[in-house]
C-alpha cells in the first residue's frame, strides 16, 4: 500500500468532505418527524399482534 504524506491525506479529506450532501433543517424535522409516527405506528401494530398471538395461546392452553 502506498503511504501518503499527512498533507495530501487532509487535502484528500478535505476533498471528500466536499461531496457530502448535509441535509438542511427542514430535511431534517420532517425526516424525525416521519420517523416518530412510524416508530408509533409499528410499536401499535406489534402490540396487537402481541396481544393476538396472547390470546391464541392462552386459547389453545385452557383446551388442555
Amino acid at each position: 500500500m502506498a503511504k501518503i504524506n499527512p498533507g495530501e491525506f487532509m487535502r484528500q479529506v478535505q476533498a471528500e468532505t466536499r461531496k457530502i450532501y448535509w441535509p438542511s433543517r427542514q430535511e431534517t424535522v420532517t425526516t424525525a418527524i416521519f420517523v416518530g409516527i412510524m416508530t408509533v405506528l409499528l410499536a401499535v401494530f406489534f402490540l396487537g399482534v402481541d396481544a393476538l398471538f396472547g390470546w391464541v395461546v392462552s386459547s389453545l392452553l385452557s383446551l388442555l
